[in-house]
């Protein structure tokens, strides 16, 4: 899957569009992704993004970088074995399509306005 083009609020996977956070991995995308509380990401919004089983997960944290994600969330992923790169989400777009070339197993967890 590629990240074809990002703007705040709108996102093209695959020549696709979503206009809501989503979650992408090697399954596809689920759009609609809203998180439990708001601008902080929790660990119990990250099921899908556990279940992928992925090697590396990506944060999108709005295109402001508004999203928090509490040293709990990350420590959550960290041991189930998952790399964490949190970044704006525009940078996480550039940072999942880089990756997308040598990590099969890739998830992105992506807050598209803030």
């Amino acid at each position: 899957m590629k990240i074809t083009h990002y703007e705040f609020g709108w996102i093209s996977v695959d020549d696709n569009d979503y206009r809501s956070d989503v979650i992408i991995s090697p399954d596809g995308v689920q759009d609609q992704w809203w998180r439990t509380q708001g601008h902080s990401l929790a660990i119990d919004d990250l099921e899908a993004v556990v279940q992928s089983k992925p090697e590396v997960v990506i944060i999108g944290s709005g295109y402001y970088g508004r999203m928090q994600v509490p040293d709990a969330t990350r420590e959550y992923l960290a041991g189930k074995g998952i790399r964490v790169e949190i970044a704006t989400t525009p940078e996480a777009v550039v940072r999942f399509n880089e990756l997308q070339q040598n990590c099969a197993r890739i998830v992105a967890a992506l807050h598209l306005t803030c």
